[in-house]
């Protein structure tokens, strides 16, 4: 898939929590293809600490109004930057970066999509492109209360949304794995994206349930090129680096379960 560097127009600006933003960015062209579960590299002006681009994940593609939506933690000098960028500010954006998820192929796929923080991010444009090919996702979401459940209103736009928190304030106490929904239904493929605890338990199950999943790696990507080798992850083919060949994988590639 062709690579673009683009000097993107912020369009506007939300404050999803106190550390979450989304960044709804448009162009004058129409934005190139991208598929779920590839990212951008973001790069960050006006921060001195900052030197390297941000690989950000693609939250959702709208083509109707042109925009590209980034969900955005600002947790680090280069992150809160982006943070306080406003409408009519320019992010210069090397896009569509990496592998993304594989998307059903007929509408009777029962696809399970698990995400924990920002990792639920990519989730969301693949249920609405799921949800383009007739095929409705459930989403199982996990956070540590409900103040930290992000988009849920968007989630449910496109399939059913089931909930934990480690504290018990909405939805099931607990972590996604222990959710009922993983004893009452069964999924022919798990997609899953947050925490790397979280990834290694949901692929873990899916081993143990004999289900098909993938998971979108959250390794540091400073190229995003596969130049760099900072993003190397052990799998079963040797050391990959994770911005090329990922960041998606098949979880029986990599290394989590030995």
């Amino acid at each position: 898939m062709k690579k673009y560097i683009l000097d993107l127009t912020v369009k506007a600006v939300e404050h999803v929590h106190e550390r979450y933003v989304l960044l709804r960015l448009t162009d004058k062209k129409p934005l190139p293809e991208m598929v779920p579960g590839q990212f951008v590299e973001v790069r960050v002006d006006g921060s001195p600490t900052t030197f390297l681009r941000r690989p950000i994940s693609v939250n959702f593609v709208d083509r109707e109004a042109n925009e590209l939506w980034l969900l955005v933690a600002a947790i680090g000098d280069g992150t809160r930057r982006l943070a306080a960028l406003q409408a009519g500010d320019t992010l210069n954006c090397v896009l569509p970066l990496g592998n993304g998820f594989t998307l059903p192929q007929t509408a009777d796929e029962r696809l399970l999509l698990v995400g924990g923080g920002v990792g639920v991010a990519p989730l969301l444009y693949m249920g609405a492109e799921m949800k383009k090919r007739g095929c409705e996702p459930t989403f199982l979401l996990g956070a540590r209360t409900s103040k930290d459940l992000l988009m849920l209103d968007e989630f449910r736009k496109y399939g059913r949304v089931f909930v934990t928190t480690e504290d018990g304030s909405e939805g099931e106490r607990g972590f996604v794995t222990n959710h009922s929904l993983l004893g009452q239904e069964q999924f022919t493929r798990i997609a899953t994206c947050g925490p790397k605890p979280m990834m290694v338990a949901v692929s873990r199950l899916a081993d143990k349930l004999g289900v098909a999943c993938e998971a979108s790696l959250e390794n540091l990507m400073a190229c995003g090129l596969g130049a760099c080798l900072c993003c190397v992850e052990k799998t079963t083919e040797g050391n990959l680096c994770v911005c090329k060949e990922g960041p998606v994988f098949d979880t029986k590639r990599l290394l989590w379960q030995i």
